[in-house]
């Protein structure tokens, strides 16, 4: 039994003790062979005419798009996102599992279409495998696993843009890895995992960016945003970053989709119907088309994820001065927007119905 337990002691260690070497070759390399896999599933379904065969997104009056565009995104994403999990991080098995059920209930979402509360539950279930248990307050935990299941949900709100989800997903999951690797607490499996996970989103990104050839799909979003949220909660327990960093990092993509669903709640309307309220849906409207509006929304996470990973030096009470900061810059990104769109509502009276006022 000893020699079965060094043994598999052995083949989890195996990878790690080549990677750690030379952590900085060691990020490239996994990043470059995440996007090589990636961007070569993706064109081999695309070239194929396989991709239209496994989910295809038809065009309404709510879609920002205007031709029907397959959605096999996460075909390419997550095998190369898990595979590059269990190479780097053996310990986060538990977390690629969890996105292997979401992609795989995600993709029945997307082929034949599930009721909400499966989907939750599903989601709940993967939250909560991954959340629990940890050595934190039960309120905390609560707290932390509702942003988790909201992260999860709100990935795919907001792929709805060519290049904009794919982007957030490089530079994020990238701002993961700066900190994991060269922040004050640094570990490098999780630097490598997340590092696998741009990569992947970097070869996504080559047939996403404007004009898209194909879409994430509920198959590529949903796993994401648990990743997302997965990796910041095991970065936060190991004690390489603060609570407050995944979502400073992600701070764009959160602060768009919670103030939208909380506008839209407050109208009175259906918040799990489709529609073209989100900021970055008014801003491709208003004319600055699909390529600007990912380029500005590269930016602002670019800038916060600079700041993220500055502040880890910081004092506690430094820290969260900046966080404050941040999240007044986010909320004037957002009023300019309104002040803008509002404008555009003035100027075009006569078509009412193709500009959606908050209420």
């Amino acid at each position: 039994m000893i020699a079965a337990l060094r043994f598999d002691n052995q083949i989890t260690c195996m990878p790690l003790s080549f990677l750690d070497a030379s952590p900085s070759i060691a990020v490239i390399v996994v990043a470059a062979v995440a996007f090589a896999a990636c961007t070569l599933i993706l064109q081999t379904l695309v070239r194929t005419g396989l991709a239209w065969c496994l989910a295809t997104d038809i065009p309404n009056e709510r879609s920002l798009h205007e031709r029907p565009t397959p959605r096999v995104g996460g075909w390419g994403i997550v095998p190369v996102a898990v595979i590059a999990i269990l190479a780097t991080a053996p310990s986060m098995w538990l977390v690629a599992t969890c996105a292997v059920l979401l992609a795989a209930v995600s993709q029945i979402d997307d082929r034949r279409g599930l009721p909400a509360r499966v989907r939750f539950a599903a989601h709940l279930v993967a939250v909560v495998i991954v959340a629990h248990p940890a050595h934190v307050p039960w309120w905390a935990l609560a707290v932390v696993g509702f942003l988790m299941l909201w992260l999860v949900n709100l990935y795919n709100f907001m792929d709805g843009s060519d290049g904009l989800a794919g982007g957030m997903a490089l530079i994020g999951f990238g701002g993961y890895a700066i900190a994991a690797l060269a922040g004050p607490a640094s570990d490098l499996p999780l630097g490598l995992a997340s590092a696998g996970i741009a990569g992947a989103a970097a070869g996504f990104l080559t047939l996403n960016f404007h004009p898209a050839r194909i879409f994430l799909g509920d198959a590529g979003s949903i796993p994401l945003g648990f990743l997302a949220g997965a990796l910041g909660y095991w970065g936060w327990q190991r004690g390489v970053w603060p609570v407050w960093f995944p979502a400073l990092v992600f701070s764009p993509f959160i602060g768009d989709a919670s103030v939208t669903l909380l506008r839209r709640l407050a109208c009175g309307e259906k918040f799990w119907q489709a529609h073209r309220e989100h900021y970055y849906q008014r801003m491709v409207r208003l004319g600055m088309g699909h390529a600007r509006t990912a380029v500005v929304w590269y930016l602002l996470m670019l800038a916060g994820i600079i700041l993220a990973n500055w502040a880890l030096r910081f004092s506690f009470m430094g820290q969260w001065i900046a966080v404050a900061g941040w999240a007044a810059v986010v909320v004037a990104a957002g009023a300019a927007v309104d002040v803008h769109w509002r404008r555009h509502e003035t100027r075009h009276p006569e078509h009412p119905e193709q500009y959606e006022g908050p209420c």
